[in-house]
């Protein structure tokens, strides 16, 4: 094992093993619930459960031999709602199309991972807006829970209201909030996974939904998705915003994650190599993973878990890449999964990532707004994008306004015409 420098670090094989099963526990959910959410798109279900699977195996694998740190990665919840309901559902790009905006995306990221502008883009962009950013999609994402769960339904007068608190399906939701709530306010390792399998065994019992015949199958085949993607379609100058919006929020997600993991526990060096190779690493598993049917992949929170209980070398991504083989395994009772024991997970996420709120700093105007714009346009919108555009245009609008340029630079002018464009050409 001295390939990982175990003794270096401080931790031995049977540290790692725990930490690297403790991780599965706490991100296990992820497949299920990306199978659920961009099956809405018309893919196929199984071919989902599959691939995300796969991603997972393949890229914190990746990261743990390439560079050395305890950091999973899978297809990010966030940005795999806004693929969904944001391209396909909302704008009514093919799925095929979609998947072509995140292989450009990806290759850009993992393109610009062996230069300076990841280093200049994140010294440009305040780290509030940052953090609103978070925010904003977390606001975003909730609300897609809450729709999909029926709390939350369409209605004429005032655009959206109060569900059917009657129906059995939104009362089986509303017991998966609790226990996802409950179950995430108590510690308890694997909580999200554990709320789902709760909440499903509920509905099983009351006959909301049928239980699974059996537990375990072979895996599904990738090939309806694996290659599907239609790059060529997605070279477009309209799509041009909404393959900056992957980009940036991939990146500010991965080193948002990064720092909130790594640095405080003291895994990445100050010559920045390994947060580097790890950057690389997410980088070219959102290429691969457009490549087997599946949105942008990016480094999981839920790897804290792993670091808490001493995982700091790769040797913990590679057990948790190894556990999550059995998940290839689990497709009758994913299937049989009521939705509603999924979609509290999404809110709980949400709620977790709309928490950045606390750290920034609303005494300066322009950050008050540009948060704010940023935070409540996502949702009404449905678009990360949308979201993105108003926040940096009101921000550099309010700087020039207020004549502080030295408060302005490249980067967000850049970020600020690009949003524009939005509006242009939406």
């Amino acid at each position: 094992m001295d390939f990982f420098k175990l003794q270096q670090h401080g931790t031995n094989l049977k540290t790692e093993f725990t930490a690297g099963f403790t991780t599965f526990l706490t991100m296990m959910y992820i497949v299920p619930v990306n199978a659920i959410i961009m099956s809405k798109t018309g893919m196929d279900f199984g071919a989902l459960v599959t691939a995300t699977a796969l991603i997972t195996i393949f890229s914190t694998i990746l990261n743990g031999l390439w560079a050395n740190t305890p950091i999973a990665m899978s297809v990010g919840m966030g940005l795999n709602a806004y693929f969904t309901f944001g391209l396909v559902l909302g704008m009514k790009i093919p799925w095929q199309s979609a998947l072509g905006i995140v292989f450009i995306s990806g290759v850009l990221f993992l393109v610009l991972s062996f230069t300076k502008f990841r280093v200049w883009i994140m010294q440009s962009v305040p780290h509030d807006l940052r953090r609103a950013i978070s925010a904003g999609i977390g606001a975003f994402i909730a609300f897609i829970g809450l729709k999909s769960m029926g709390m939350v339904v369409a209605d004429p007068a005032v655009l959206v209201g109060l569900g059917n608190f009657k129906d059995p399906n939104v009362l089986l939701g509303v017991l998966g909030l609790v226990l996802v709530f409950a179950l995430y306010a108590w510690k308890v390792k694997g909580a999200f996974i554990l709320a789902v399998v709760l909440t499903a065994i509920v509905g099983w019992v009351l006959g909301i939904a049928d239980a699974p015949k059996e537990i375990f199958s072979l895996p599904s085949s990738i090939s309806p998705i694996a290659f599907k993607l239609d790059i060529m379609s997605a070279l477009s100058l309209a799509f041009l915003p909404v393959i900056i919006t992957f980009l940036i929020t991939d990146m500010f997600d991965s080193l948002g994650t990064l720092a909130g993991v790594g640095f405080r526990a003291g895994l990445f060096k100050e010559d920045g190599k390994d947060l580097q190779k790890t950057l690389e690493a997410d980088a070219a598993a959102t290429v691969a993973g457009s490549l087997m049917g599946v949105s942008t992949t990016t480094s999981f929170i839920e790897s804290a878990s792993g670091v808490e209980e001493g995982g700091r070398t790769g040797l913990t991504a590679v057990f948790t890449g190894l556990f999550f083989i059995f998940t290839l395994f689990m497709m009758p009772l994913f299937q049989a999964i009521p939705e509603n024991a999924i979609y509290p997970v999404l809110v709980m996420v949400g709620i977790l990532m709309f928490s950045e709120l606390a750290h920034i700093n609303f005494k300066d105007i322009a950050t008050n707004v540009a948060t704010f714009l940023i935070v409540i346009m996502m949702p009404l919108t449905f678009s990360i994008t949308n979201g993105l555009a108003f926040g940096f245009v009101a921000y550099l609008l309010i700087k020039l306004l207020k004549r502080e340029f030295e408060e302005i630079n490249l980067g967000i002018i850049s970020l600020a015409l690009i949003s524009f464009i939005v509006f242009i050409v939406h």
